[in-house]
């Protein structure tokens, strides 16, 4: 009986000596996510944004895409300069900070980065450092 204590012992210790082999690394994760949003993510819809593309009218979004918890929702705005022009345009926004382009009367294109202030209010401002007041239409 005690040959067959020392025999399962040995075994044992020699199975709990072997090197524990590293688990096998993640897949890569594919993802269309960006760290940051730019004004030339409104022009189009990647096909893997095209996946989880959702428009509801409900809410003041014109579309959205992505999963739950990493949205990035597209809006009409309308605002002012620090002038006081109006300025009208469109935002690709996810959590926070946004980009997208604005028009106004005097100027064709203006490249924006916009931050969420308040329910359906924003500040952009654009490479020249001007700053516009934005509300979701």
């Amino acid at each position: 009986m005690r040959k067959n204590y020392l025999i399962l012992l040995f075994l044992l210790g020699f199975y709990s000596c072997k090197k524990a082999s590293a688990p096998p690394p993640l897949p890569p994760v594919n993802s269309f996510y960006k760290s940051a949003i730019t004004a030339d993510d409104r022009k189009t819809i990647t096909p893997e944004e095209a996946r989880t593309y959702h428009v509801n009218k409900t809410y003041q979004y014109e579309y959205r895409t992505g999963n739950p918890g990493n949205y990035e929702y597209n809006y009409d705005v309308k605002g002012i300069n620090n002038r006081g022009d109006s300025v009208c345009g469109n935002i690709n926004v996810q959590g926070k900070y946004g980009a997208g382009i604005l028009t106004s009367d005097t100027i064709a294109e203006i490249e924006i980065n916009t931050e969420w202030i308040s329910y359906g209010k924003l500040k952009a401002i654009d490479k020249q450092g001007n700053e516009y007041h934005l509300i979701v239409k």
